[in-house]
């Protein structure tokens, strides 16, 4: 017999409910999980507002379903859902009818207006991917339009914001919009002095749900930012432009043609209709019992925005908020398990919140996190980088890596006008085309290392023992004895610091010129027994050149694993030797035509790693460490076959079902 799970709505709790159960039935073919949202994508919804005041592209709160479900036995219906008959167990959507056995109600919010006259006609709302679109062009459009004005009045009227409701939305778009102002006006040669922002709520304070410490600072911050915040004051009515507030009594009509509301919200209208047949309260929040099912039907779960749910020995129900889409999602999962497999007990819903944030633009926040019983408040570079850490913590459950690595691109590595918590400091700004005579460079020195191990007989003759021995042997002289004179040594450390391999080529000056002078010993320190850093010079400081110095370090399991692997026998050390000679003229051929560059400068820099800490690096070719680093990512797209290549493997791999299960690829 085969059961069937409906899941309506594909946001945060839905679309975590669906992928917790499909891994718990991946193996039972008499289950179907389907999931019906009126959109083929996911949208982070507290993301809305980087999107609605332009600091980063639309696509970075936009996650596809067919991405998020692929390889999975989850079937994505693209339908609006208009009805239920619960008696049937019979959702009745626009494009088809779906019967369930047990039905996942997940379909979200949408705002509320309080029956404030116009608000619904007249305000931008901020609780979808199309309204952040919607009011990222209105933006952009009215500084397009007022620098054209010449009546002051008008520009004026076109240059002032309203944005009503100063919750977690509205303050954080008044934030963002805030930090977008300066970057706007400088765009279109309008005066700073000349914009307006206003945020405007009946409460006394902001951000209720923080201790009245931290709204303060919200409240300081905003001031700092040029933000008027109108507390105590009422939303009487919104027009095509103009917005009425009333405070104390007293009713004042403002001009403007931009009000986003961002007051609060209710249950989807989907949801709406079920609260018609189901027991419900508060704005259409369907009531529950402990284990998350309606109180009137036990095969209609309901969980995220749409639950009404008051713990044991709270007071108040869940918040709206993600964390509880996320752990309403996790009990849905496992309580239909239960049923369906008819093991194990199901278990309550006892949420455990971990505190809240709130952002102000991309480099200010505050937060109160921790646990229930502690909790504590955060400066504000903590409560930013905390803010990322669990909305990357949630992409992993969502898209894996695919999305993790876009996110961090969006918010990071592509980010302009320094609108990150860390500024400008990871944004990609050099033209990589800059990087192609390095990347070359590298690679002909690698190139010309191999091809001259080769000549030297790395093929045939075993040298790693002399190779490492002389190179330990020379660094002791000098540690031990403060002297680098031995000459027994000088042999070794001319083949083994010279070049840690790679590099003898490169630096010229290397150990040759030990001979019989004096060495000095810089650093020795040894970190616990984990390794010992070393840094040396071969000649007196004072007369040391950069090609002196050479640093090592000592690991004890890689002492060990070169004892008794690499030189356990000839024939060991003449297949290393071939592997690394090999590997150096693969290396050098890649960078220098530009192709395979990211595994051929990660594989150049796992060998510099395996030099350092086998016979060292003369400081001299150091360079190459820091070249690989350099040409690691995107260095063979410019002027290399990478350009070529990479697309076409690109969408080769995106087709590879394990890579689209494990979301290792990138969009």
């Amino acid at each position: 017999m085969n059961t069937k799970i409906v899941i309506v709505g594909a946001g945060y709790a839905g679309i975590l409910t669906a992928k917790k159960l499909a891994k718990k039935f991946k193996k039972n073919d008499d289950v179907s999980i389907t999931v019906i949202d009126k959109n083929p994508y996911h949208a982070m919804l507290t993301e809305l507002h980087e999107v609605a005041a332009n600091r980063v592209d639309e696509e970075s709160i936009r996650v596809s379903l067919k991405k998020v479900f692929a390889g999975r036995k989850v079937d994505v219906k693209l339908d609006t859902v208009n009805s239920f008959d619960f008696d049937k167990k019979i959702i009745y959507g626009t494009n088809e009818n779906y019967e369930y056995d047990y039905m996942v109600l997940s379909a979200g919010s949408k705002p509320t207006f309080f029956g404030t006259p116009g608000a619904e006609e007249h305000a931008f709302k901020l609780w979808s991917y199309d309204d952040a679109i919607v009011i990222r062009h209105h933006i952009l459009n009215i500084f397009r339009k007022a620098c054209r004005i010449a009546d002051p009045v008008e520009r004026k009227k076109l240059l002032t914001f309203f944005i009503v409701g100063a919750g977690f939305t509205g303050v954080e778009m008044a934030g963002e919009l805030a930090e977008y102002v300066p970057i706007i006006t400088d765009k279109f040669e309008i005066d700073r002095n000349d914009v307006t922002i206003n945020i405007v709520d009946i409460l006394d304070r902001t951000i209720p749900n923080l201790p009245p410490e931290l709204s303060d600072k919200v409240e300081k911050r905003l001031k700092k930012m040029r933000v008027n915040t109108m507390l105590n004051t009422n939303v009487c009515a919104i027009g095509p432009d103009f917005v009425e507030t009333k405070q104390n009594g007293v009713c004042t009509r403002h001009d403007t043609y931009t009000v986003i509301w961002g007051a609060g919200i209710e249950s989807a209208d989907i949801t709406g209709e079920a609260a018609k047949v189901l027991e419900s309260a508060a704005r259409n929040r369907i009531k529950i019992d402990p284990y998350l099912r309606s109180v009137d039907n036990e095969n209609v779960f309901v969980i995220g925005d749409n639950m009404l749910y008051i713990p044991e020995g709270e007071d108040k129900p869940v918040p709206q908020i993600v964390e509880n889409c996320e752990h309403s999602a996790a009990i849905a999962a496992y309580n239909i398990g239960c049923l369906i497999n008819g093991q194990g007990e199901m278990k309550e819903y006892k949420p455990a919140f971990h505190g809240f944030m709130v952002c102000l633009g991309g480099r200010y926040g505050v937060a109160r996190v921790g646990f229930p019983n502690h909790m504590v408040n955060l400066p504000s570079f903590l409560a930013m980088f905390s803010k990322h850490f669990i909305n990357i913590i949630y992409f992993i459950q969502v898209l894996g890596w695919n999305k993790v690595w876009s996110y961090m691109k969006h918010e990071f590595f592509t980010i302009r006008h320094c609108r990150s918590f860390v500024g400008g400091h990871f944004s990609n700004r050099t033209p990589s085309f800059l990087l192609v005579p390095l990347r070359i460079w590298l690679g002909a020195v690698w190139l010309f290392e191999g091809i001259m191990k080769g000549l030297g007989g790395w093929f045939s003759e075993p040298k790693l023992t002399g190779f490492f021995g002389g190179a330990s042997a020379w660094y002791d002289s000098i540690i031990n004895s403060g002297t680098g004179g031995a000459k027994a040594v000088a042999d070794g450390v001319t083949a083994a610091t010279g070049a840690a391999d790679a590099v003898t080529a490169a630096t010229g000056a290397g150990g040759g010129q030990v001979g019989e002078l004096l060495g000095t010993t810089i650093m020795n320190w040894d970190f616990i027994g984990l390794f010992q850093a070393i840094f040396v010079s071969g000649k007196a400081l004072s007369e040391s050149a950069i090609s002196d110095y050479a640093f090592k370090l000592n690991v004890p399991i890689i002492n060990w694993f070169v004892d008794t692997v690499i030189l356990s026998g000839d024939s060991m050390q003449i297949f290393m030797q071939s592997s690394i000679v090999i590997a150096e003229i693969l290396i050098g051929l890649a960078l220098i035509g530009g192709l395979f560059t990211f595994p051929a400068a990660a594989v150049s820099l796992v060998l510099q790693f395996m030099f350092v800490c086998t016979t060292g690096l003369y400081l001299g070719t150091f360079w190459m460490i820091f070249a690989g680093i350099a040409v690691l990512i995107g260095g063979g797209r410019t002027f290399g076959l990478d350009y070529y290549v990479m697309p076409l493997l690109k969408n080769w791999w995106k087709k590879v079902r394990i890579a689209r299960k494990l979301y290792i690829y990138n969009d």
